[in-house]
């Protein structure tokens, strides 16, 4: 039997958030390759008998490399077998779903891709900060804090700098000085909110606030750990929850 790779999005961290369709291959996957990322309560939903391979990375620390993941996935369609490949968020968005799928095509393997809740979207929602809203921000851009070869940010500031612009930043936890100084030398005002989301979706969610000038003293006292998004822009001051939801919040003192 010909083999095949699905590029399951496996979402931000809850569970409930899977699409429909991820739920439904992830229970019945005959191998799972999967990233740190991915949730434990989504890697549950795998069958007993799944082949499980961790091919988990995080900043500073590659437990496999990418081009050994391609690898790996190219060899495992080519016996013939029946894959999922787990990847936190969404395959496309920061997830370098992009480069496998490249991988599998020009080896002539199968492949589909499944999206997924990205950490924006999931995140921004569970702390109740709507990403675009009507008079405060008509746009979004998301932006990656780490760049390949852990080489220096290189973003257009100035175009980045838009007062009526969102910006999330992936993987920004190391970078937010330089994000800071870049972001506020381009001429954005200190005073713009930023919002911090630790574990986003997940039981252990923490929320943090603080703006564009405080950020790096409060990044060094509240110390977040990946994986936290970075919500820069007027969005982050507005926090729309129920009354009776609670915010697992932090504020800049």
């Amino acid at each position: 039997m010909a083999g095949k790779v699905t590029l399951v999005g496996a979402g931000p961290g809850d569970p409930e958030l899977l699409t429909l369709k991820a739920a439904r291959l992830i229970a019945s996957a005959e191998v799972a390759v999967y990233d740190r990322l991915v949730a434990d309560a989504v890697l549950d939903l795998l069958p007993p008998k799944c082949h499980r391979i961790d091919v988990g990375k995080e900043t500073g620390r590659h437990s496999v490399p990418q081009h050994e993941i391609n690898a790996i996935l190219v060899e495992l369609g080519l016996a013939g077998r029946q894959v999922v490949r787990l990847k936190g968020g969404d395959p496309f968005i920061f997830g370098r779903g992009g480069e496998e799928a490249q991988a599998l095509a020009e080896a002539g393997i199968a492949f589909e891709v499944v999206p997924g809740i990205t950490a924006a979207a999931g995140c921004a929602a569970m702390a109740g900060i709507p990403l675009t809203h009507r008079g405060v921000a008509q746009g979004l851009r998301l932006l990656t804090g780490h760049r390949q070869d852990d080489r220096e940010l290189d973003f257009d500031w100035v175009r980045l700098a838009d007062p009526d612009c969102t910006l999330v930043v992936y993987m920004g936890v190391a970078s937010a000085e330089r994000l800071a100084g870049g972001l506020r030398g381009a001429g954005l005002p200190g005073k713009t909110p930023v919002a911090i989301i630790e574990r986003g979706t997940t039981p252990d969610q923490r929320s943090l606030f603080t703006t564009l000038a405080g950020l790096p003293a409060d990044m060094e006292r509240w110390q977040p750990k990946p994986p936290s998004l970075l919500i820069i822009g007027k969005v982050a001051g507005m926090v729309l929850l129920p009354q009776n939801q609670p915010l697992h919040r932090e504020a800049a003192q």
